[in-house]
């Protein structure tokens, strides 16, 4: 196994962020494991290699995410190209803080980032964590979602920390039954998982927080962390378990990154050897940043690590 190296696996797009009434719109590039990457790199302290595992495609826009990979110190290795499809694009559009998307994504090339299968199982496995969300398990066919799930699988018992964020999105899916089905059949491989509970409520039918960890350790997980939307976080594991209930909350001008950017903090912070409420409370302080700032990615959010 590498040493000190991080693997994020998922889904980059062109994300096209309105900010301001006027008509004026922000092209970055985003999409949420890439965002948790982001944030990761800059967090962490430099002996820590921090990679991007997904497929694009040969043209500007792919070429753009490649680029801007290299110019934030993110690994570009395990980036494939496709011949014939290229990245995706979402716009962010926002009314009082919350966020909506429109998505142009059915051909993106990542759909087939499970294609050689080989090179997806020996990339998580050399990894010390590897990090991937739902949207990465809903993006795939289901034959890229079985590799996907062989690669976790045979990289977990050879050591490799499994990192999931369940991140349900019911429109990615044929339906909710599918979706849930399929979330909990990568759950069950993961060592640490970071759902949302209000997503867990809506979708799973969970009664509380407590159930949602419940019903995670049950599948095979060691820790559940389970976000709130800012409000109290309830934990439960092999790490410990309890509630933080004294988090300060904000009023957003977009939450676009808000779980993404907690998943970051938190990570950093435990890589970083905090015990598990100091790593919450850090994740909290920088998704409470970001949500006071337009669009994904924020640098002015990120407190350089000590």
């Amino acid at each position: 196994m590498s040493e000190a190296t991080i693997l994020s696996i998922g889904e980059a797009m062109v994300e096209l962020s309105k900010i301001d009434s006027q008509g004026h719109w922000k092209v970055g590039i985003a999409g949420d494991t890439l965002n948790t990457a982001w944030y990761l790199r800059r967090l962490l302290p430099s002996d820590w290699h921090v990679s991007y595992f997904t497929r694009v495609g040969t043209g500007e826009f792919s070429q753009m995410m490649v680029d801007f990979l290299n110019s934030e110190s993110i690994g570009t290795e395990h980036v494939g190209r496709d011949d014939h499809r290229e990245i995706g694009l979402y716009a962010i559009s926002l009314q009082d803080g919350e966020r909506s998307f429109s998505y142009w994504r059915e051909n993106s090339a990542a759909r087939l980032l499970a294609k050689d299968s080989a090179a997806l199982t020996n990339a998580v496995s050399r990894a010390e964590i590897a990090y991937l969300s739902g949207i990465t398990v809903a993006i795939l066919p289901d034959e890229g979602r079985a590799a996907l799930i062989q690669a976790v699988r045979e990289a977990r018992a050879k050591g490799t920390r499994i990192i999931f964020d369940p991140n349900l999105r019911p429109r990615l899916w044929p339906d909710t039954r599918v979706m849930c089905d399929r979330i909990e059949a990568v759950a069950a491989e993961a060592n640490l998982i970071l759902p949302s509970f209000d997503d867990e409520s809506e979708y799973f039918g969970d009664t509380d927080p407590d159930a949602t960890i419940a019903r995670y350790l049950k599948l095979g997980a060691g820790q559940v962390i389970v976000k709130a939307g800012g409000g109290a976080i309830h934990f439960g594991g092999n790490q410990g378990a309890g509630v933080i209930d004294d988090l300060k909350r904000m009023n957003p001008v977009d939450t676009t990154s808000a779980g993404d950017s907690f998943n970051a903090g938190f990570l950093a912070a435990q890589i970083q050897q905090a015990d598990i409420e100091t790593a919450i409370r850090a994740g909290h302080q920088l998704s409470s940043r970001v949500i006071m700032h337009h669009g994904a990615l924020v640098p002015e959010a990120v407190e350089a690590p000590q």
